[in-house]
């Protein structure tokens, strides 16, 4: 599937100028779960620094799993959890993950487009998780975890659809994809304690049992893509 997917990419040039809640409690919690002795410092970009990048957004599970997956992408700058998708305002955590409203779990990734394509970063989405789950990604269950790409303006809808469409055609999956593509309206930030939360809290039990085997998953199938200094 790797080097199909690769292939997908120039083809999709031509196409485009003629694309949490079935957690334990013990192990996805409200409240923060830090180690301090483990907790390393981490260096935040202000908001003037990110007017510099371009923005995409994306579901696709426990934004746990998918932020530190972005975060090692070559040319992403940051990456932010947060919740989209949905019509109610200012949600949270406790909200969503129990199913109250109708958002999803999202990431923000703020990238630089001179070091990586919005198309490229559309293969990592789909290449890092399996999009023909309805309303389920791994163990989390429910439509706050739907698989969900969301586009800024018709170019970036293109993009999605026609990388979709050529997933479909070369048969890359036995089931369809059910991967939902949508206008961008708004995107609300998670709760403090949830941003950088697989480097924060290493050891909790989710992270090690699903966040990381997820990306090294993804680590191995795209090691391009990866920054120099990926862990």
């Amino acid at each position: 599937m790797k080097r199909l997917m690769k292939w997908i990419i120039p083809a999709l040039a031509l196409l485009i100028t003629a694309s949490c809640q079935s957690k334990s409690k013990a192990e996805k919690s409200p409240q923060p779960q830090l180690t301090p002795e483990k907790t390393e410092t981490i260096t935040k970009l202000s908001p003037q620094d990110l007017k510099q990048y371009e923005t995409a957004y994306f579901a696709s599970g426990c934004f746990w799993c998918v932020e530190v997956i972005f975060e090692n992408v070559k040319g992403v700058a940051e990456v932010i959890s947060g919740y989209s998708g949905g019509m109610e305002e200012n949600p949270t955590y406790e909200q969503v993950s129990y199913g109250r409203t109708t958002h999803a779990e999202a990431v923000e990734v703020y990238y630089d487009p001179k070091i990586i394509t919005f198309t490229e970063l559309v293969q990592v989405f789909f290449g890092s998780h399996d999009p023909t789950t309805l309303n389920r990604q791994g163990p989390d269950r429910g439509p706050q975890y739907r698989s969900k790409a969301f586009y800024k303006n018709d170019t970036e809808k293109k993009i999605i659809e026609a990388y979709i469409q050529a997933l479909t055609d070369n048969m890359v999956y036995d089931r369809p994809i059910v991967t939902e593509v949508t206008p961008f309206e708004i995107f609300y930030n998670a709760e403090d304690y949830h941003q950088d939360y697989e480097r924060r809290n290493p050891d909790n039990p989710y992270i090690r049992n699903v966040s990381i085997p997820r990306y090294n998953r993804f680590k191995k199938n795209f090691a391009e893509y990866l920054k120099e200094n990926a862990h």
